[in-house]
């Protein structure tokens, strides 16, 4: 799927950086546009999805390759 509005690439980041940079690009989309975020911290996958349930944001896909964890992120 690469019907994104905007990538974030967090590789390197640490918790929480990752989330608050993808909070900060969400709240620059427009509703149901989306987010593709792109992390290599392993504790980004429970960030991701928690982040997504306490706002309402829905998680399309969530992916590892390479030590690379992709997250399509849908904002609500």
């Amino acid at each position: 799927m690469s019907d994104f509005k905007q990538e974030l690439d967090a590789r390197g980041l640490n918790c929480p950086l990752p989330i608050l940079r993808t909070k900060k690009a969400i709240n620059g989309l427009a509703s149901g546009e989306i987010l593709k975020v792109i992390a290599t911290d392993p504790g980004s996958v429970k960030d991701m999805e928690a982040f997504c349930k306490q706002t309402g944001n829905e998680m399309i896909s969530s992916s590892e390759s390479g030590g690379d964890y992709t997250f399509m992120i849908k904002k609500a």
